[in-house]
């Protein structure tokens, strides 16, 4: 079975392919890119199953019908920062920015912030909408905090940053097996996968 990813970040689909794997489900996760690519989409819903939604309707309706649809929205909420970047994590330095100007700027935004008040989580949200229309929403987190300086050259975005509860190593250091397991989306992915043994 296929399903089709609203994205078209590498990173993201490698990572979901190696989630589908790691649970035994026979899933193909498909980039965006092999119907031509993801259309542009304004993620200004406010929240993470907004955005998520806006994603996979803007992808469903380059496909044929009878195409199963997943879309994922996903951020770094932070403590100290009342949950920010949280939605915006994608945008945090600007429309233009990408991962490491979104880290730098983090980076000098927390530079201040002690390290007793440096907590943050995770969130991803997980949408599939099925060939009738059907949407399901799976929901995952992962508590951590954050570092001084950003350790590890694995990973994407914010890992080099983050450190996961009860682990001393970013998810930058601590590899993809072990953060797979442990993340956010990790988490979204198992109650996926549990919810589409069901349907088996």
């Amino acid at each position: 079975m296929n399903l089709y990813l609203a994205s078209g970040n590498a990173h993201k689909v490698a990572e979901m392919n190696a989630l589908a794997q790691a649970s035994g489900l026979p899933v193909t996760i498909v980039s965006a890119k092999a119907v031509g690519g993801m259309p542009p989409v304004v993620e200004d819903a406010g929240t993470f199953v907004g955005n998520a939604r806006k994603k996979a309707l803007a992808l469903q309706a380059l496909l044929p019908a009878g195409a199963w649809v997943l879309a994922d929205d996903s951020g770094l909420c932070v403590d100290a920062l009342d949950g920010a970047p949280g939605v915006e994590s994608a945008y945090y330095a600007g429309p233009d920015g990408d991962g490491a100007a979104n880290l730098r700027k983090l980076l000098e935004v927390m530079a201040a912030v002690p390290q007793g008040q440096r907590g943050a989580h995770f969130v991803c949200v997980l949408l599939v909408v099925g060939p009738d229309g059907a949407e399901t929403v799976f929901e995952g987190r992962c508590a951590g905090v954050l570092g001084k300086t950003p350790q590890g050259g694995t990973g994407f975005g914010y890992d080099p940053l983050f450190v996961p509860e009860g682990y001393a190593e970013s998810f930058a250091q601590l590899g993809d097996a072990v953060k797979n397991e442990l993340s956010h989306r990790g988490r979204a992915w198992t109650q996926l996968a549990a919810w589409m043994r069901g349907k088996e």
